[in-house]
């Protein structure tokens, strides 16, 4: 027996993906952890979180239509602690509360070869810890004794991935958010930017592609269905789920990549948003999801939408009817 549609599904994605009945899937767009260390995916390695990505792509080709796709969003930029980096030396004059050079230091030094760093402190009026520091080069990004942070790039991970699947890249979105960060100092402290895009990365399995501008009413097509950068808020209040998408991110792929009564799949389906915007556009959704307590949320979502889309749908035919 293979997974019933519009339902969600507890377990472990690289399990329940070979229950999907074969060549059924029309699009399977997800977002995967993204290894930061969220309750969700700690017990992960890195390699192990990379070996779960890999599994996962190559388990779709079996499940894809021919034709059809996968949609993984990602953030482009994975950070983590690696302790054969070389210590980020970041001397941020604009931030330094005391004006005492290192030129200084050394002359203090020079005239006095017996003083130590608590004595030259106190000659110029600074602390021990601001004479260390202009020394010896300890302006250390995250501490002198942390571990320093190295940045991958993660789209090489997933292109080799869906490659090695026989999945080819077809197409990649940019996600835009707002300013959801405008109020935080974090950026002030190095050159880093602040993140504030994801991408969407578009894999096509070999076979013959529907393309129907219908799908989008011309403003759509002007406005998002044939541009490369999507401007979407992203959501307010992670209160009940730690990494949630908004709503229209999925909304969007599935109207423009699948028809009406299509199969959608989501194997990390989280609060259940995939499967909120199928029902919105009126296809069918398979979702999975490992930690029992979202797929009940997940459920209950969907159960809700359901019941306002033919509240919807019943003031439609009312309205109707009354203008006949």
């Amino acid at each position: 027996m293979f997974l019933e549609t519009n339902t969600i599904y507890q377990g472990d994605a690289r399990d329940l993906l070979q229950a999907i009945e074969p060549h059924s899937i029309a699009c399977s767009v997800w977002s995967p952890p993204y290894h930061l260390g969220k309750d969700y995916e700690k017990y992960l390695s890195y390699n192990e979180w990379i070996e779960l990505l890999k599994h996962v792509i190559q388990l779709h080709f079996s499940v894809l239509k021919p034709g059809g796709f996968l949609v993984v969003n990602i953030a482009d930029i994975l950070c983590f602690p690696d302790e054969t980096m070389p210590r980020i030396q970041a001397q941020n004059v604009t931030r330094q509360r005391v004006k005492v050079t290192r030129e200084q230091i050394v002359a203090a030094q020079t005239e006095h070869p017996d003083y130590n760093r608590y004595q030259l402190a106190a000659l110029l009026g600074c602390s021990e810890q601001t004479i260390d520091r202009r020394l010896n080069g300890n302006n250390i990004r995250g501490g002198k004794y942390a571990t320093q942070t190295r940045v991958h790039l993660v789209g090489t991970i997933i292109e080799d991935a869906g490659k090695d699947a026989g999945l080819y890249l077809y197409d990649r979105r940019i996600w835009v958010k707002d300013p959801a960060w405008e109020n935080s100092q974090w950026h002030s402290l190095s050159y880093r930017a602040v993140d504030e895009f994801e991408y969407l990365y578009f894999f096509w399995k070999p076979g013959t592609t529907i393309i129907d501008r219908n799908r989008l009413t011309p403003t759509e097509w002007a406005e998002w269905g044939s541009r490369a950068v999507w401007y979407l808020r992203s959501v307010r209040a992670n209160d009940d789920h730690e990494a949630k998408f908004p709503i229209e991110l999925p909304q969007r792929v599935i109207k423009l990549l699948t028809a009406p009564s299509d199969i959608i799949l989501d194997c990390f389906m989280g609060s259940g948003t995939t499967a909120l915007a199928a029902i919105r556009e009126k296809r069918n959704y398979i979702g999975i999801e490992l930690i029992n307590k979202y797929v009940d949320m997940a459920n209950k979502a969907c159960t809700l939408e359901y019941k306002k889309r033919d509240e919807a749908e019943h003031t439609t035919q009312l309205s109707l009817l009354n203008e006949v």
